[in-house]
C-alpha cells in the first residue's frame, strides 16, 4: 500500500458564465460538488478502493436536483426521465454499464452491481431495471426525478423536434462523473446522465458507453467524460486518451488536451473530462465556458470549481 490517493469529479461541462449565476447560486452547486468529494475522500484516506470511492462520489451527484443524472434527470419527448450510468475498474478491466433507466434511485449503482456480475456488461430498459429488483436495489416511481426546473425546459420544447442539452437557456452538457486512485494503486471511472431534454426513440449517449463516455486502465488512465454525447461516441474519447498514453507515450494531461482542445474541436464537439492516472495524476479539461468539477487528494485539500478561469 501507498500513501497517494486522488479523486477527481464533474458535474457537466457547457456555457456556464459567471455573469449568469448567482452568489448564492454558485455557493449551492459547490456545496454539493464538495459533498461529493469529501464522501469519495473519506473512503480513500481509510484505504478504501477506488470503485467505492468513484460509485460513492457520483451517487452524491445522483441524489441532488442540481445536476442532470438520478434525482435531477431531464424529460423525454414523452414526459419521463431516462437514465444510463457507467463504471470500469482499472485493475481488471471489468465494467458494467445500464442505459433507459426510469424506476432505479440511482443508476450508476446498478452499474456497479452489473461489473460484479461475470455475465453481463451491458443491460438496458425493462430487463435492466428486472436485474435491478432482482439485486433489491433501491426503486422509485418515475415522479421521484420531477422538479419545476426541468419540467419548465421540457414545456419550452415539447411537440416540437428539438433537443437541449440541459437548460434550453444555455448549452450545458448534464452529466456527472468520478475518477479515483487509491492507496492500493487501483484506478476507477464512473459517469452517469439524464441524457437530453425532449430525446425521442430511446436516444443513448456516451455516458453508458465503455469507451467513449468511461474508461479505465492500471496502465494509463481513468477517464469520465461529460459533453455532447453523439460527438463524444464518435471519438471514442475515454479509450482515445488512454490510447494516447499507451501507444503514444503521452501523459495525461498532453493526452486529454489533444483529445478534448484539438480532436473533438475539430470534430465539433464541445465537453471535458475529469482523468486521473495511475501516479495520481489529475487532468480537468474541458473546451467549453465552464465545468462542474472538483478534486482532491492526500498532499492536497478538495477544491470546487465551476468557471473557467
Amino acid at each position: 500500500m501507498n500513501n497517494k490517493y486522488s479523486l477527481a469529479i464533474h458535474g457537466g461541462a457547457g456555457t456556464i458564465l459567471k455573469s449568469k449565476m448567482s452568489p448564492e447560486q454558485e455557493a449551492t452547486y459547490k456545496a454539493v460538488l464538495e459533498e461529493s468529494l469529501a464522501k469519495g475522500q473519506k473512503i480513500l484516506a481509510k484505504g478504501g478502493n477506488s470503485l467505492d470511492a468513484v460509485e460513492v462520489a457520483v451517487t452524491v451527484l445522483e441524489d441532488s436536483h442540481l445536476f442532470n443524472a438520478g434525482k435531477g434527470a431531464v424529460f423525454t419527448a414523452d414526459g419521463k426521465h431516462e437514465m444510463e450510468a457507467s463504471i470500469m475498474c482499472g485493475k481488471t478491466l471489468e465494467a458494467g454499464a445500464v442505459a433507459g433507466i426510469t424506476t432505479l434511485k440511482n443508476p450508476v449503482t446498478l452499474a456497479r452491481k452489473i461489473l460484479e456480475d461475470n455475465n453481463y456488461v451491458f443491460l438496458s430498459g425493462n430487463g435492466a431495471e428486472e436485474y435491478g429488483v432482482l439485486h433489491k436495489l433501491e426503486t422509485v416511481t418515475n415522479d421521484y426525478f420531477y422538479s419545476d426546473m426541468r419540467y419548465e425546459q421540457w414545456q419550452a420544447l415539447k411537440g416540437s423536434d428539438k433537443t437541449a442539452l440541459d437548460h434550453t437557456d444555455d448549452r450545458k452538457f448534464g452529466t456527472v462523473g468520478a475518477v479515483a486512485l487509491d492507496r492500493h494503486g487501483n484506478i476507477a471511472a464512473a459517469t452517469s446522465t439524464g441524457g437530453l431534454t425532449n430525446k425521442k426513440y430511446g436516444r443513448i449517449g456516451d455516458s453508458s458507453v465503455i469507451g467513449s463516455g468511461v474508461y479505465a486502465n492500471n496502465d494509463t488512465c481513468a477517464i469520465s467524460c461529460t459533453g455532447y454525447g453523439e460527438f463524444f461516441l464518435r471519438g471514442v474519447v475515454a479509450y482515445d486518451i488512454s490510447c494516447l498514453m499507451e501507444y503514444g507515450k503521452l501523459s495525461l494531461q498532453q493526452a486529454a488536451d489533444k483529445v478534448i482542445m484539438e480532436k473533438q474541436t475539430k470534430l465539433g464537439g464541445e465537453g471535458g473530462i475529469v482523468g486521473v492516472d495511475a501516479k495520481g495524476n489529475i487532468a480537468l479539461v474541458f473546451n467549453s465556458e465552464g465545468m462542474y468539477r472538483g478534486m482532491v487528494s492526500e498532499s492536497s485539500s478538495p477544491k470546487a470549481f465551476i468557471f473557467n478561469v
